[in-house]
């Protein structure tokens, strides 16, 4: 795709700036006491059944008394601006497990719950967990390290806080339409950049039949003027490791050093200061997200640590092909399939591994 090609403006909900919403902040929903006692009834049914997490589907937690809030969810991830938080899950009166059937049963009800790494894990952990950041096979999420701007591997990602930082650990989001109009009126040449195939390492987690890398380009255009975005520039750096991966260019990486420039700009960013019981949910194609450097306590269970959920959502957005064939694979909806390895069970550890 040349400059005279590049698609117009993105006009949508989702093509919103961070002081704006910062503002508005009809983002934050609290529970209400009704949808808390309600929740915290089923939780407590569940965890006496000894129901395996990772079987826990709708089905499993019909609570009509949250069928408002659930659709309010999918209303504002799915079809507005690609996020809200919920402030208000009662997490110090839950054991982890109950946590963590509240979460992902919750979750259930959005869309399905997919393997966010090549362990199968369908309900994950953010925890610093003492990895290197920069090792080719290693997560950002299993550190204490900052975290650039980036998308993930669903249609929608979730966290929840259980507890947050001695100090640090600010999550922040970024619109990828807001970004991407940024680039085209500024500087089309580089925009044109980040429309085209770039190559990415899959750290290990390699699919069936599956080279160690992928190709897929960080915009991806959509007839009727919408915008996918997917973009992780660690693993196109690690990328570069493989002899058979063309060599990145200078057009490339200042089209890379622009896009997170603007995100990581106050013209552009919203920012979140996690409490916990707060649940952040992001429409994972429309929205980049971000967490700051942080400290944690030295006491093991005063540490950070989030549960994240991946999910595959039949009411997302239209992908492009290259999302669920070359790159992920698909469920039986036709949705990104998460990080699937062969031989491995899906599972929902309630422990960071």
């Amino acid at each position: 795709m040349t400059i005279e090609t590049l698609p117009r403006p993105i006009a949508a909900a989702h093509a919103w700036r961070g002081p704006e919403m910062a503002a508005r902040q009809d983002w934050i929903r609290p529970l209400t006491g009704a949808e808390i006692a309600a929740l915290d009834a089923e939780v407590r049914r569940l965890d006496a059944s000894g129901i395996d997490i990772a079987a826990i589907g709708p089905a499993d937690m019909p609570v009509p008394a949250l069928a408002g809030l659930i659709g309010e969810i999918r209303r504002q991830v799915l079809h507005a601006h690609g996020f809200i938080l919920l402030r208000g899950l009662p997490v110090e009166r839950w054991t982890t497990r109950q946590t963590a059937i509240a979460y992902f049963g919750l979750g259930t009800h959005l869309g399905e719950p997919v393997s966010q790494n090549g362990k199968g894990h369908i309900l994950g952990h953010v925890k610093d967990i003492g990895m290197d950041y920069a090792s080719p096979v290693h997560r950002g999420y299993q550190t204490a390290a900052r975290l650039p701007y980036h998308t993930d591997s669903a249609d929608v990602v979730g966290l929840l806080c259980l507890r947050p930082a001695k100090a640090g650990g600010l999550s922040s989001i970024a619109s990828s339409a807001a970004l991407y109009n940024a680039m085209l009126e500024r500087r089309p040449d580089l925009l044109a950049e980040l429309v085209r195939p770039v190559y990415r390492d899959r750290r290990g987690e390699v699919p069936a039949g599956a080279e160690e890398w992928y190709i897929v380009p960080i915009f991806n255009p959509m007839p009727g003027g919408g915008l996918i975005t997917t973009y992780v520039r660690s693993t196109m750096r690690k990328a570069q490791r493989f002899p058979q991966v063309p060599r990145s260019t200078t057009a490339l990486e200042a089209a890379c050093d622009m896009l997170d420039a603007l995100a990581e700009s106050d013209e552009f960013h919203l920012d979140m200061d996690f409490q916990p019981g707060d649940v952040q949910l992001i429409n994972n194609h429309w929205v980049l997200h971000s967490r700051t450097e942080y400290e944690d306590f030295p006491e093991p269970e005063r540490r950070r640590h989030l549960f994240r959920l991946w999910l595959a959502c039949a009411e997302g957005p239209a992908l492009p092909e290259v999302f669920t064939t070359t790159w992920q694979g698909a469920n039986a909806n036709g949705r990104p399939g998460g990080i699937l390895v062969p031989g491995v069970a899906l599972n929902a550890p309630l422990e960071a591994e």
